[in-house]
């Protein structure tokens, strides 16, 4: 007999971390043209704070300055490295046209072991 699920689930409330064994985190980010999102991508491989950027066309709605949105944008995947994060922030901030700009990062808990050697290879080592 299957136990009834709880309704609450303390994990669910604790924030995200990456596993001691994986330091790769995916990034999110929005602009508002495919022109920005190919720019962006195009930055953040060349100066090796992504390893991979996958970009692509999203309906949006949100709520911003007091009022419900809906916008097309360009959704960005950064596959990265979690201790890259405040330099991409900072690349963000200098490039992002938005007032805002969305910066989610969700830790990849796993992965093939040739793909993952792949990723950490094509980022820069961060400063300690």
């Amino acid at each position: 007999m299957e136990k009834p699920m709880s309704p609450v689930n303390s994990s669910l409330n604790a924030p995200p971390t990456p596993p001691e064994n994986s330091p790769y985190v995916l990034l999110l980010t929005t602009v508002g043209s495919r022109e920005e999102a190919q720019t962006l991508a195009q930055v953040l491989v060349e100066e090796r704070l992504a390893a991979c950027v996958n970009y692509f066309a999203v309906q949006s709605v949100y709520y911003w300055q007091g009022a419900v949105q809906q916008d097309g944008e360009w959704q960005l995947i950064l596959k990265t490295r979690l201790a890259l994060k405040p330099a991409i922030e900072a690349r963000l901030k200098a490039l992002h046209s938005y007032e805002l700009p969305e910066c989610l990062v969700m830790p990849v808990v796993g992965g093939s072991e040739a793909y993952l050697n792949w990723l950490g290879s094509q980022l820069q080592t961060p400063s300690p």
